[in-house]
């Protein structure tokens, strides 16, 4: 699997390990790295200044795992991280489940007692190793200072390598001051070719054959780097398609072929289109269950193909009839070259039917009433913005709002928590994408309870100048909790009230932000003007109807045919 490279004549002279490991990262190609200094740690931050590598002290470590993770997914490099032993290290944990969930290469590198010291329980010794097992890709303890360059090699190889996720380095306190020979180098790891399977072969005579066919995209395109392959196979074929939350902006979500988002609050007409195909053509989703609902009612005629980089991923859920694993955009580029363009006749009837669908549960954005309609500026900010926005968002209400009527044209521009759903992922992850890619127009959305999760990196936003626009949507409730204890817990409202909120555009303004709040609908066009060309990081705190709901919802264990669409406010 690893290819060394040459390796130069060693020099005689010794450095820390701290600095070799500073050294590392900088012939790994890393740039940026998103941290909290602490004890344990203290000789990888003292190697740090000088190095060429951009630090950015985030206010809670936490709000580093996930600036990392949102500096990744627009990277699809390996982003970094850094904290110390003890509760710093511990910080991390969401964060690096989050990255887990949804596939997203991050490295953490965290500091620990030292070796003599570990089982001892010394002041902020936690066993980080243990913790973070279930929600890392892999995990490392240094031993012997001289095993750095490997490891970070071998690492950074991991985590981005087929199925991406997160690997953690325990770096104990006494490998970072220990001397090395400064001429140690560091091995080169490549990726294996991956052969096409046989299989395609397979999949293009069951799309010939197939008289409704329906395209499936998940967040595994993305992941792949396969949007170009996907969209034109999916042109080609003239096939209508769906996609999943992490799947949106595989193809732009305004194509004439897209469907829209499918599951618990996915469009009407992608749900019912996905119950009436009778060949799934599942490429880069894993049949997850906000997408599904009830499994076994879902696609009840469909045979399927699944087409993914994981393989542990195919026949998990669904029986795949036709399986084609390994390396994504090779196989969508062998599928395409297969199949006839815009297959058949009877194709037009099909999409006519799925168009028909489209237009009939099309979103009405006329909805009656004096709050600020969520769905509406949402749909107004995303236009407004155009290709050059990128949006990440937190979880709640205004995720799904998002998800529903944004537009996305382009991949790695819609930055969500889908699997884990962590409220306060919103804020450090567009500060992340911002750093990143300088020249986007990075607009955070958020919710009055997700916001208060990772406020503090407001801080961070005003020292370096990160030029991220917020949009704030208040309820003054944990919406997405009081819609359903409203559908399913008989309106018994139980601790999801936040009517006591702060001002939130006076504490950004505290915290050095410009920012304003509206109210009425007649403030929303002169405020998004304000939030989209006033330069530098801004708040739009916005409040809307509390009793606003998300529609439309499948009911938990009930079939995608079977939604609740509920009255627009």
């Amino acid at each position: 699997m690893n290819q060394p490279m040459a390796q130069e004549q060693p020099e005689t002279s010794t450095i820390s390990g701290a600095k070799l490991l500073v050294r590392c990262l900088r012939e790994l190609g890393v740039d940026t790295v998103f941290g909290y200094p602490g004890g344990a740690i203290m000789p990888i931050y003292d190697a740090l200044p000088d190095s060429g590598i951009r630090h950015i002290l985030t206010r809670h470590e936490q709000g580093a795992a996930l600036a990392a993770d949102g500096y990744a997914r627009v990277t699809r490099r390996a982003g970094v991280c850094m904290a110390t032993s003890g509760p710093g290290a511990t910080n991390l944990v969401t964060g690096l489940a989050n990255s887990m969930l949804d596939s997203v290469p991050v490295v953490a590198i965290t500091g620990q007692v030292a070796t003599p010291m570990m089982g001892t329980d010394a002041f902020q010794e936690v066993d980080v190793f243990g913790i973070t097992l279930p929600v890392v890709k892999h995990s490392y303890i240094i031993r012997d200072t001289a095993d750095l360059p490997e490891v970070l090699a071998e690492a950074f190889f991991l985590a981005t390598e087929g199925r991406p996720g997160p690997v953690l380095i325990d770096v104990p306190k006494d490998i970072t001051v220990n001397p090395i020979n400064a001429g140690v180098s560091m091995p080169r790891f490549r990726s294996t070719s991956k052969a096409v399977p046989a299989a395609v072969a397979d999949a293009a005579r069951a799309m010939a054959e197939a008289q409704q066919p329906l395209f499936y995209l998940g967040g595994g395109i993305e992941i792949a780097a396969a949007e170009e392959q996907v969209r034109s196979l999916v042109t080609r074929s003239g096939f209508p398609a769906v996609s999943t939350l992490k799947g949106l902006g595989a193809i732009p979500t305004d194509d004439p072929q897209f469907l829209g988002m499918l599951g618990m609050h996915g469009s009407a007409a992608a749900n019912l289109a996905v119950q009436e195909a009778d060949l799934l053509i599942v490429v880069g989703a894993r049949f997850d269950d906000r997408a599904t609902g009830k499994l076994d009612e879902f696609a009840p005629n469909a045979r399927v193909i699944h087409i993914d980089a994981d393989a542990a991923e195919i026949g998990k859920l669904r029986h795949a009839d036709i399986a084609l694993p390994g390396d994504l955009a090779a196989n969508l580029a062998a599928l395409t070259q297969r199949i006839e363009s815009k297959a058949g006749p009877w194709l037009k009837g099909w999409m006519e039917s799925c168009q028909e669908l489209r237009q009939r549960h099309a979103w009405p954005y006329d909805a009656p009433g004096e709050f600020i309609y969520a769905p509406a500026l949402l749909k107004t900010l995303s236009e407004r913005a155009g290709d050059r926005a990128t949006i990440a968002c937190d979880v709640g209400q205004h995720q799904m709002w998002v998800a529903q009527h944004c537009r996305f044209t382009r991949p790695r521009s819609h930055l969500t928590s889908g699997g884990l759903g962590t409220m306060g992922y919103g804020l450090p992850a567009g500060m992340g994408a911002k750093l990143a890619r300088p020249d986007d127009l990075v607009v955070v959305v958020s919710g009055d309870g997700s916001i208060m999760m990772n406020i503090q990196e407001l801080a961070t936003l005003k020292r370096y100048a990160i030029d991220v626009r917020i949009v704030l949507l208040d309820n003054s409730s944990l919406g997405m909790v009081r819609q359903w204890q409203e559908l399913f817990f008989d309106g018994n409202y139980s601790e999801i009230d936040l009517s006591d909120n702060p001002d939130f555009a006076a504490l950004a303004r505290v915290f050095g932000l410009k920012a304003r709040s509206i109210e009425t609908r007649d403030q929303v066009d002169e405020a998004l003007t304000w939030l989209l060309e006033e330069p530098g990081p801004s708040l739009l705190h916005v409040r809307i109807d509390p009793k606003a709901n998300v529609w439309p919802l499948v009911p938990p264990g009930k079939s995608n045919a079977t939604m609740m669409e509920g009255e627009q406010r």
